[in-house]
């Protein structure tokens, strides 16, 4: 999807971030400073019935801002970047419409990049190309087939993480169903939001103080009920493969409701995961979006103020 001229004129703030660093509350601040709209970019946050467990806002944070794109999905549905491009690209046109700023809040990079950077309209790739690159893959081994793949598409190789079979069997796949490479396809993209019409903000707060508040977060999640709402999903039997089955802590609260693990195990495992995501996250957006502004501050009321001495001094340059 190319830029929507919808959006040119618009102002669009993006506050991106890893888990527990802050970015909602700072979200309903920059609405409160600016008078804008908070537009959801978390693939998980799109789901109903987690909102404990995926730390969705609250209804009293819902209620002092206009929210968009929080809890619209089905746990049965599956959201690709795709789907929640052409979902915001409305919202954010209904925003401008009303002259007032957005603010597009969230920790997947994906979805940031969609609306920066456009996505690449690729060809699906038949069924039976699919099976004969995984075939290939089991039969030859990783690196015989990153030897192949090489010949194809020498970028997506090179890039590809070792031990990623997906996404080398999808370049592969690429390559040879549309005679194209994936990073050719990839490339040939146009964004979404206008350039100079949107400014980037990243939290990045000191490490082992997120850490330590991803910990202390998922416990209150737990006794503010997440275990109900994980019970609640399970008892509707869904496939475990569902993006919203895979939100942080629902496979450990899971397995502790089915017997499997005892609680304070569970939780410790919860948090693991989720300091592991945390630094994912944090790796992406330092790779992804060095050149966005940067706070480095974990408390709420540092942030804010970080937030307005940086869009102060935009003001000034413009």
């Amino acid at each position: 999807m190319g830029l929507d001229s919808r959006l040119s004129d618009s102002l669009t703030i993006l506050i991106a971030g890893p888990t527990a660093s802050g970015k909602s509350a700072l979200a309903i601040a920059a609405a409160r400073m600016l008078g804008g709209e908070i537009v959801n970019a978390d693939s998980m946050q799109l789901y109903a019935g987690l909102p404990i467990l995926t730390a969705a806002p609250s209804p009293a944070e819902l209620a002092s801002a206009p929210h968009h794109l929080f809890g619209v999905a089905d746990a049965t549905e599956i959201w690709s970047v795709g789907h929640w491009q052409r979902a915001a690209v409305e919202v954010l046109a209904a925003i401008a419409a009303r002259g007032r700023p957005a603010i597009v809040v969230g920790g997947t990079g994906l979805f940031f990049r969609a609306l920066t950077h456009g996505l690449a309209e690729i060809p699906p790739v038949p069924e039976t190309q699919r099976e004969i690159s995984s075939l290939l893959y089991a039969a030859q081994g990783e690196p015989a087939f990153r030897d192949l793949l090489h010949d194809l598409d020498p970028e997506a190789e090179a890039r590809i993480e070792v031990g990623d079979r997906q996404r080398l069997i999808r370049a592969h796949g690429v390559a040879v169903a549309t005679g194209k490479a994936l990073t050719a396809w990839q490339t040939d993209t146009r964004p979404v939001l206008a350039p100079g019409s949107w400014r980037g903000v990243v939290l990045e707060p000191p490490r082992q103080a997120l850490y330590d508040r991803c910990d202390a977060r998922f416990v209150r999640m737990v006794e503010a009920g997440g275990l109900d709402e994980v019970a609640a999903i399970a008892a509707r039997k869904l496939n475990s493969a569902l993006p919203a089955l895979k939100a942080l802590g629902y496979r450990e609260l899971a397995a502790h409701l089915n017997g499997d693990i005892a609680l304070k195990a569970a939780i410790a495992a919860a948090q693991m995961e989720t300091r592991r995501y945390a630094k994912r996250q944090m790796t992406w957006f330092r790779n992804q979006t060095p050149d966005w502004d940067r706070i480095e501050a974990l408390e709420p009321d540092a942030q804010a103020e970080a937030f307005k001495t940086l869009f102060s001094l935009q003001e000034t340059r413009s």
